[in-house]
């Protein structure tokens, strides 16, 4: 006869002290720890944030009732956690995983830690996977690895949301699990994005979680936390490629400087509390690419920082660009000049490079960043002076069609085998004799046909991600077919 145990939880029981806001003092909790979940009466609960000498400081992030001191407080000994599972595709949870989508309960596979460690050097590979973002000026000049942490930041309203949501909208038929984290933004926001998937069918992969700005400072502090570990599940327990937009950090940042000024800890520069930095870098170096052995997975994160009026020198954006692997910087003018995306090449940066790139992109854009470059400096010189060369007109032309190439139209994603087509025609002059007016109408034309005629030739580029004689011949075949047919 087999003998069944029942696992024995331990549990420690306490009291309310002091209510403040969503910030809790309580006693008689002697073996606590940081980060752990903590119940408060029948029907709140909160995460444990720090100490003093008599108190154990708590963070409410559910409150179901008005809390007063006496209550009675009681914690397991144990990290907080959060269920996690398959059935998270398609829905959109808060920073509890508690469904808000109206559609029912979600059926749990496991439960993650929130604050689960980083993953050691040892337990990483280097990245060499390129994740398309869809977004033409990205994966030609600035391209991100699965693995990568880019950084998408500027102004308000320049686009960096787009950039964002085009990147999961590119991932479909890619085995890609993709996380939209919202943090302090408005509901109507988040109901804007949530549209965007819908038209596009991407819940099949795509799943929400969201702290929005009417809701407790403290689901808007464990909302990108919560989405990380949703996405841990993928990468550890099913070996797949996860994609987190955390939309904004800038707001997260606040969050925890409301909750940093209740908790009374000392402010440092712009009066943010100096683990801020730890926050989010402990935050971001859970993404990453495993070891096989590991089950070969990948994290990668895309957040959104908010500067004011282009300070890339302010704390929190200078702070998260030291701890990323590169960033997209999004210019205001640029944006008000009609360039979209607004993404400045001059002060955006990728650490990874072209190791992640195709080699068919690659061996195209080896000068395309300087060419784009000089020509937006030629053109501010220009602005302010009579009468030009033709060899200065000549420049000028070819970067304004290069310029027309590169500008792209919100939330349509262009597949790398189209980009590869786009750069190939650039290279070989099909576009030398053009109006900027009919460079974008002209390539979409080009990539229609060649998808009518000969999708093969796309489909062996995808495979091999390089430029054969065979589809070289191709694509030159249906530009001068186009060509032919123009004349």
């Amino acid at each position: 006869m087999a003998l069944k145990l029942d696992l024995i939880k331990m549990k420690e029981n306490g009291r309310v002290v002091e209510a403040r806001q969503d910030v809790v003092h309580a006693t008689g909790l002697t073996n606590c720890m940081n980060g752990q979940l903590v119940r408060i009466g029948n029907d709140s609960e909160g995460v444990i944030v720090g100490f003093d000498e008599d108190c154990v400081l708590i963070l409410v992030v559910n409150s179901g009732h008005a809390i007063k001191p006496g209550d009675t407080v009681s914690t397991p000994i144990d990290d907080f956690k959060v269920p996690v599972g398959d059935e998270f595709l398609g829905r959109r949870v808060n920073a509890l995983c508690e469904p808000t989508d109206g559609e029912g309960p979600i059926r749990a596979s496991m439960m993650y830690p929130i604050f689960m460690k980083a993953p050691s050097v040892l337990e990483r590979i280097p990245l060499g996977e390129v994740m398309e973002t869809g977004t033409k000026i990205v994966d030609m000049m600035k391209p991100v690895g699965k693995g990568q942490r880019m950084l998408l930041i500027g102004d308000r309203m320049t686009g960096k949301t787009t950039v964002g949501v085009d990147a999961i909208l590119n991932q479909r038929g890619k085995d890609v699990i993709c996380i939209y984290c919202c943090i302090g933004k408005s509901e109507a926001s988040l109901n804007r994005v949530c549209d965007v998937f819908d038209q596009h069918h991407c819940w099949d992969y795509t799943m929400t979680v969201s702290a929005t700005a009417s809701d407790p400072m403290g689901q808007q502090y464990l909302a990108p936390y919560v989405a990380t570990s949703l996405a841990e599940y993928f990468m550890y327990e099913k070996a797949g490629h996860v994609l987190i937009v955390f939309d904004d950090f800038t707001k997260h940042a606040w969050a925890y400087r409301q909750i940093s000024l209740l908790l009374e800890r000392a402010p440092g520069r712009d009066a943010y509390p100096g683990d801020i930095f730890y926050i989010h870098s402990q935050l971001v170096e859970r993404a990453g690419k495993m070891k096989p052995d590991r089950g070969g997975g990948s994290i990668t994160h895309l957040p959104i920082v908010e500067t004011l009026q282009g300070d890339l020198a302010g704390y929190i954006p200078s702070n998260i660009v030291s701890m990323t692997d590169g960033q997209v910087y999004f210019n205001t003018n640029l944006f008000g000049e009609g360039f979209k995306p607004a993404i400045d090449m001059g002060l955006s940066v990728s650490r990874i490079g072209s190791k992640v790139q195709w080699r068919a992109v690659k061996k195209l854009t080896g000068k395309l960043q300087l060419e784009f470059v000089r020509y937006k400096e030629l053109e501010k010189l220009t602005r302010i002076k009579a009468g030009m060369s033709a060899e200065v007109e000549k420049r000028l032309m070819r970067g304004k069609v290069l310029e027309e190439v590169l500008k792209q139209d919100q939330n349509v994603p262009v597949p790398m085998e189209d980009e590869v087509l786009v750069l190939h025609a650039l290279h070989t002059g099909f576009l030398d004799n053009t109006k900027p007016a009919d460079v974008r109408r002209e390539l979409q034309d080009l990539i229609d046909r060649v998808h009518l005629n000969c999708p093969e030739l796309l489909v062996e580029l995808r495979q091999n991600q390089e430029m054969s004689d065979n589809i070289k011949e191709g694509f030159n075949e249906q530009i001068a077919r186009y060509r032919a047919t123009a004349l």
